[in-house]
């Protein structure tokens, strides 16, 4: 349920950003809305003790001068890579911006990571809105998006997305939470396959099998760092888990359950958290092999992505 909603600062060109908080079972969440920032997550670990459990910054400042990490942030219109920020549709060629390295990345110059979203009470929780005009960053199609973030009985973050266009284009939403469960976590993932990376931090296209690479977390071990990989999640659609993240010294456990077919999962070697981020595969506009992300007029794009948290 909602707790409060308050004034967290302005922008540098004066805009105010709203933050609003959410509690329930055990769960205090803050929501921004600028770039629908999970700005904190609070929950006790083994022994009571209620710390903050992803990364961020205390004030609006930080994420704006500091934009590159996204934490926490809505990740779109495209999360992840488009490679050389090209891509074909309906016999035409688009052309966005090339930000992350020779590619397009998380939607662009100025994704929706750096807008400021209209905001609601709606579900027990917050939605935020925004319409992205056509040719954003490049992209075709006036997009009407949402993402509602609530907390269910058991304390459970959930970020539902929804997505309406008046013209063919792609959609890819996600969430760019980084969680720090206190010590080194480890990791498990039901993914029997990822797509593997060109030198440039592309896909190459194939779908190869996890087993005997550093990438097999099939099986709970020490996450590390330096990961930066998409998998093909084993069952999608939400009714089973598709990972887990656990940190031994604290008790804390972040358990994830999606309807996306892919989670990339990143482990920088420099910021300490590790960020499972729901979605579908990076630059799948140019991999028609891969599950298609384009949206059509009277279609609906819908997904779901639920973080649960536990101790043991």
């Amino acid at each position: 349920m909602i707790t409060g909603v308050e004034e967290w600062g302005r922008l540098s060109d004066g805009t105010v950003v709203h933050r609003w908080t959410l509690e329930r079972a055990g769960t205090r969440a803050r929501i921004l809305t600028y770039g629908g920032i999970v700005q904190s997550v609070e929950r006790p670990d083994r022994d009571g003790a209620v710390a903050g459990v992803v990364l961020g910054f205390d004030g609006v400042a930080g994420y704006e001068e500091r934009p590159e990490p996204y934490f926490g942030a809505l990740v779109g219109r495209y999360a992840n890579r488009i490679r050389d920020g090209v891509f074909p549709l309906d016999g035409r060629t688009y052309r966005l911006a090339r930000n992350g390295g020779p590619h397009s990345l998380h939607g662009g110059e100025r994704g929706f990571d750096k807008r400021v979203w209209e905001a609601r009470e709606a579900d027990g929780g917050v939605r935020l809105s925004r319409v992205s005009p056509d040719g954003e960053e490049g992209f075709p199609g006036r997009l009407e998006v949402s993402a509602t973030y609530s907390l269910d009985g058991d304390g459970a973050l959930r970020i539902a997305y929804e997505a309406v266009t008046d013209a063919p284009t792609v959609v890819n939403l996600t969430n760019h939470t980084y969680w720090d469960l206190g010590g080194a976590p480890e990791l498990r993932v039901a993914a029997s396959r990822f797509t593997p990376l060109d030198g440039t931090g592309a896909p190459t296209g194939e779908l190869a099998p996890v087993e005997g690479t550093r990438l097999d977390f099939r099986s709970s071990r020490p996450a590390g760092t330096g990961i930066d990989h998409n998998f093909v999640l084993d069952a999608p659609g939400g009714a089973e888990p598709v990972a887990e993240l656990y940190a031994p010294a604290t008790g804390r456990v972040v358990t994830v359950w999606t309807t996306e077919p892919g989670l990339q999962v990143y482990a920088p070697d420099h910021l300490g958290g590790v960020a499972l981020e729901t979605q579908h595969f990076p630059d799948s506009p140019n991999r028609p092999e891969f599950p298609s992300t384009v949206l059509r007029p009277g279609e609906v794009f819908a997904s779901e992505t639920r973080y649960g948290f536990g101790v043991r």
